[in-house]
């Protein structure tokens, strides 16, 4: 599938039930680039050594069994909060969050997954990201994106 071609997911409700219909996000994974035509020309590297990784840098979307019977929502709103400052921090434009299957082949120099793309599923709307930091937000913690330059 093009990425031209990818539905947009508009709201948290709408991951939620890709989640859901995943058995619980098992091998999905949230992906902040220019998208999977832009990814499969690309490699991640680590920003620290500029090591080629054998990746690409992914945030699994799997609900661990710790987060028990609680709301899917507030888990896919955290997962997209946590790392939303990728947007920023990458060169170019265009940079966006998307929703792929994928197989975990490595491990990130943050312990984060590596991972090759089986298949792009769509791409996350602004307006589910905006939702995400409000129901974040809501949770009146200290909670802030896990960027280390903030």
């Amino acid at each position: 599938m093009e990425a031209q071609d990818l539905p947009t997911l508009h709201d948290l409700e709408q991951l939620s039930e890709v989640v859901r219909g995943h058995d619980l996000g098992r091998d999905l994974y949230l992906r902040w680039s220019r998208g999977p035509g832009f990814d499969a020309d690309s490699v991640s590297r680590d920003a620290l050594t500029g090591v080629e990784l054998p990746g690409l840098s992914a945030n699994p979307l799997r609900v661990e069994s710790w987060w028990g019977s609680r709301s899917l929502r507030l888990w896919v709103a955290r997962r997209l909060h946590d790392y939303r400052h990728l947007r920023d921090r990458q060169p170019g434009a265009d940079v966006r969050a998307w929703l792929l299957a994928g197989t975990e082949v490595a491990r990130g120099p943050d312990n984060e997954p590596l991972v090759a793309c089986d298949r792009p599923l769509a791409w996350v709307a602004e307006e589910a990201l905006r939702e995400a930091h409000r129901l974040v937000t809501e949770q009146k913690s200290d909670w802030g994106s896990l960027d280390r330059q903030a």
